[in-house]
């Protein structure tokens, strides 16, 4: 019994109560027709309560039954209802973390656009800022930092990279990142001497590059942090155009400062190439 209808049973209770006694305490003929009138009208709520809740309780049933109805169909259509439930959970917990990596992404590109903005003051020294391997890189002609086949830094080759050093030491995002000097040859043999290949060409040249880099400068150094910076020779592996005419040869004789992107930059970043 809801407690509506216990409240309502009660009141009528009182008031039957309350009419018993008043015809044997000499009460008037108004006061015991006001009585009636009392009970009468908690009667009517009364009756207005039980059909509400018979009507209340039809729709219940009306809606379980329609429940029922639609889980049947699911069935005859081979929903399973808990694996649907299970599903869609998954799915949820699926959009959220692509939105989660989504806004990471856009963080990250963003980060590497204001990297490209900074690096760009460089190509004013003629140098190239590019896109390589998924790595940001600039790019040093080889022919202005070495004589053919040696590995000692020409006086003009000092020039740039002071520059280069003083536009990444003065930037304090660029400070705080980590490089690796590459090294590159074209495809010509080199006719013996001390090197032996072109690997260990580049190799030198790469390690010029970095200890003239991380020098300090008091003794003419670049002064950036050794702890950020490392090298490396590819030889003519890696080269950036046909190894098929002087020119292309002088472009594959270079040196590369590549910014070494942190773990969660790991994306691809052809799209900032463009």
């Amino acid at each position: 019994m809801s407690m509506r209808r216990t409240t309502s049973w009660l009141l009528l209770g009182s008031a039957l109560f309350a009419f018993t006694g008043a015809t044997g305490c000499g009460y008037s003929e108004e006061e015991m027709q006001a009585k009636v009138r009392e009970i009468e009208a908690l009667k009517g709520q009364l009756s207005d309560q039980e059909r509400q809740n018979k009507k209340a309780r039809g729709e219940l049933d009306d809606a379980k039954a329609q429940i029922e109805q639609l889980k049947q169909q699911l069935k005859n259509a081979g929903v399973d209802i808990s694996k649907l439930n299970a599903n869609l959970e998954e799915q949820s917990k699926a959009l959220e973390e692509y939105r989660r990596r989504a806004e990471q992404l856009e963080a990250i590109k963003k980060r590497f656009e204001t990297l490209r903005e900074k690096l760009q003051a460089l190509t004013k020294l003629g140098l190239n800022v590019t896109v390589r391997n998924n790595r940001m890189v600039i790019q040093l002609p080889g022919d202005v930092l070495f004589d053919p086949g040696k590995e000692t830094l020409k006086k003009d080759g000092q020039d740039i990279l002071l520059k280069v050093a003083e536009v990444v030491r003065n930037d304090s995002a660029l400070s705080q990142r980590s490089f690796q000097v590459a090294g590159h040859t074209d495809s010509d043999k080199l006719a013996g001497g001390r090197f032996k290949d072109n690997w260990g060409l580049s190799v030198m040249r790469a390690r010029e590059v970095l200890a003239f880099l991380i020098e300090t400068p008091e003794k003419n150094g670049g002064g950036l942090s050794p702890a950020r910076w490392s090298a490396a020779g590819y030889g003519d592996t890696d080269p950036v155009k046909p190894n098929d005419t002087p020119e292309n040869k002088l472009a594959n004789r270079r040196c590369e400062l590549v910014v070494l992107p942190n773990v969660e930059e790991m994306l691809d970043l052809k799209t900032l190439a463009n």
